[in-house]
């Protein structure tokens, strides 16, 4: 088969464990005659962590240089037309999805998660972007609807990462068991107050269930700060483990006991390792994984101000709570795969 090269664009070489994990999930289910090329915030990092081509991602010679090299641009993955982390994100996004198209290129909009958005401007700009791809995927139903509003064809299937491969953690089974694993990153919603709250429960948690808990920051630049905060609360029965490749990261959930999470992909992959999993939501697309997947947890608006009542309900789904079982989990990944053959049919020769 003739072989194409493809332009990879999403919030990669960032040090956000979810974005490289959807970029893991890309690349190991790109068909096999598509040669990558990575829009990379770190084109080094990324050359050396998956051994593809990368080019720095805000170089714009470099960028119009790869895109008249290449065949298909491919937006890999995640929420990246949303105005909510910032109102310049679609123009970025949108932008270079535009300049593909007018470069004549295959388009793919993949596994994506449209929105938040707030503004007429950068919903005017989804929709004429999303309208002239060759083919999209998107991962969740209000994506979906939004879609099928304005009249574009699209795939839905669950976030690609249910479908990425884990692999071992070195070292994971020398802490003791049961584990924990806690995953949480800064927010406004996440006030001192909450936070002082959680880190009261997790302690009450520890206590109570002698588990070792995992303190696993998805995106250091962010989440560390949080991570340190309850690692002091917690000395002798806690752990942070920063690890950047994300294949690890989820194999780190075939470990635990138990996974209380912010991060929208620490909850995708501690469900898909078959963990009981308690979620805090900060984000339309937690909890809309929340419903689909019916998790248990909060937004963070509505978390209880008492620590002792969330370390009760947490213990409670500790001992009872149900996870998800081995037939939805081989449904979710089999589903998943549908990305897949969204990448097969487009990206097609012809």
């Amino acid at each position: 088969m003739k072989q194409m090269r493809a332009v990879l664009c999403g919030y990669y070489g960032k040090g956000n464990g979810g974005d490289e994990a959807l970029l893991a999930s890309l690349l190991q289910l790109l068909p096999s005659h598509v040669t990558p090329l990575v829009l990379s915030g770190n084109p080094a990092q990324t050359k050396q962590d998956y051994g593809v081509e990368a080019c720095d991602r805000m170089s714009i010679g470099a960028v119009l240089q790869a895109l008249r090299r290449s065949d298909a641009f491919i937006w890999g993955g995640g929420s990246l037309m949303q105005d909510a982390t910032s109102a310049l994100n679609p123009f970025y996004y949108g932008g270079l999805m535009k300049l593909a198209q007018w470069f004549g290129l295959k388009t793919i909009a993949w596994g994506q998660g449209i929105g938040p958005l707030h503004r007429p401007t950068t919903r005017w700009l989804a929709r004429q972007t999303f309208s002239k791809c060759t083919a999209v995927s998107v991962r969740d139903r209000a994506s979906a609807a939004l879609l099928s509003r304005w009249n574009i064809p699209f795939t839905l299937a669950p976030d690609p990462v249910w479908a990425l491969q884990p692999e071992p953690v070195p070292g994971l089974w020398n802490f003791p068991a049961p584990r924990v694993a806690v995953s949480l990153r800064t927010h406004p919603q996440l006030t001192p107050t909450r936070l002082e709250a959680l880190t009261r429960a997790l302690v009450s948690f520890q206590t109570a269930t002698q588990a070792f808990v995992l303190l696993i920051p998805f995106q250091p630049a962010q989440d560390m700060a949080i991570a340190q905060q309850i690692h002091a609360q917690l000395p002798n029965v806690s752990k942070i483990l920063t690890l950047s490749n994300p294949q690890q990261l989820m194999g780190v959930f075939n470990g635990v006991e138990m996974a209380i999470a912010m991060r929208l992909h620490a909850l995708i992959m501690a469900a898909a390792a078959g963990c009981r999993c308690f979620a805090l939501s900060y984000d339309p697309k937690v909890t809309q994984l929340m419903e689909e997947i019916q998790l248990p947890g909060w937004t963070l608006d509505q978390m209880p101000t008492d620590s002792t009542q969330i370390s009760q309900i947490w213990l409670e789904q500790y001992a009872n709570g149900d996870p998800l079982l081995n037939e939805q989990i081989h449904s979710l990944v089999d589903r998943a795969l549908m990305h897949q053959q969204v990448l097969a049919t487009a990206l097609t020769p012809r």
